[in-house]
């Protein structure tokens, strides 16, 4: 009877996750695919500032990370979760209302620190509510989701956009704050099954802990792994992508639109599909089959910048790069964060008990 409540439980919260996850994925659609767009032209400050302004946020993420991977252990990860949604809000009204550089820049630090840490807090609240058998498919759902609500808000906010107003993009930036503070509150509903407690951490210090960490070989070769992955493929598509699809191929703010559309439409039709293909095969394998996709993704946007070919087949190519990553991301989604899981140390938030194979 106790295990039947808590897997009740553990379903319930699982719900709440999912359903906040993706309004928070709805708000994002809104302003990810137009921020170059917003920064270097709608308020003037030229290509060399929207391109800080992308690194603003891989730069917040290295400097808040270590200090939110702490926290979570000691505080849980419910908690910090409702922080950095707040923090983000904050961050994304503020960059709607931004007109110099400088405020552009903090605002950006701001929401990007919010972001970096509600992507580890929101995995940890998934895999204390999902068992070793459910894990890989939570996730795969946590995904879909996430990548509905950005397809949908992005094309919503391709057509209300208007570049010559930058009215419409503080309304897109209020928006996304919104959504924000839509999850926060949904999260605040949540009641963890097993929520870690400081008493459940491990006891070792912070050095015990690295050390212990960087003494897991496959850990450390999952941790290369994904630096390169996010390095070379996600880094650029998250920041640069929108950039030379606006200066080099000529693509208009719909076509941006329509482009993670098609990223989404291609995550929605294929991520259950794939997760069969998945779960049937080495973790290993599928992370090299991820590789040679984006590669093919990448090759297929340079043909897009080329200029060889009409303004339609450049939009055709490009809407076909951010299609081919959807298909990468929907196979990289169930592998990589429940390996992570198995792998971690028992004991820990957000590991399992027994380690699974690659």
């Amino acid at each position: 009877m106790i295990e039947v409540n808590v897997t009740r439980a553990m379903g319930a919260a699982m719900r709440r996750i999912h359903v906040g996850n993706a309004l928070s994925a709805f708000g994002l659609g809104f302003t990810v695919p137009y921020l170059y767009v917003y920064v270097a032209q709608v308020r003037g400050l030229g290509a060399m500032t929207a391109g800080l302004v992308l690194a603003v946020f891989a730069v917040a993420a290295l400097i808040v990370l270590p200090f939110a991977g702490r926290a979570i252990v000691r505080r849980g990860p419910r908690p910090v979760l409702i922080v950095a949604l707040v923090l983000a809000a904050v961050g994304s009204m503020s960059l709607g209302l931004a007109g110099s550089a400088t405020a552009v820049l903090v605002s950006a630090a701001a929401l990007g620190a919010g972001q970096a840490v509600m992507q580890p807090a929101l995995a940890t609240m998934i895999v204390d509510c999902s068992t070793a058998e459910t894990r890989s498919r939570a996730f795969a759902m946590q995904f879909f989701l996430q990548n509905l609500g950005l397809g949908v808000g992005g094309l919503i906010g391709g057509h209300l956009v208007d570049t010559t107003s930058a009215s419409s993009f503080t309304l897109l930036f209020g928006i996304e704050s919104a959504m924000f503070l839509v999850l926060a509150g949904v999260m605040a509903t949540v009641r963890m099954p097993h929520s870690p407690a400081i008493g459940d951490a491990p006891s070792q210090s912070a050095k015990g802990a690295w050390k212990q960490l960087l003494g897991n070989r496959a850990m450390v070769q999952l941790s290369v792994l994904g630096f390169v992955l996010f390095f070379a493929c996600y880094g650029q598509f998250e920041s640069g992508l929108s950039a030379y699809g606006v200066e080099a191929a000529g693509i208009s703010t719909s076509a941006l639109g329509t482009a993670l559309a098609a990223n989404t439409a291609m995550i929605v039709v294929a991520q259950f599909a794939v997760l069969k293909f998945v779960e049937r095969r080495r973790r290993s394998r599928v992370i090299a089959a991820v590789g040679l996709i984006w590669a093919l993704a990448w090759v297929t946007a340079g043909f897009a910048g080329l200029g060889h070919g009409s303004q339609e087949m450049a939009t055709a190519a490009f809407v076909s790069t951010y299609a081919l990553f959807g298909l990468g991301e929907a196979m990289l989604s169930p592998t990589v964060a429940p390996l992570v899981a198995d792998l971690a140390p028992e004991g820990w938030p957000g590991s399992t008990t027994r380690p699974s194979p690659w």
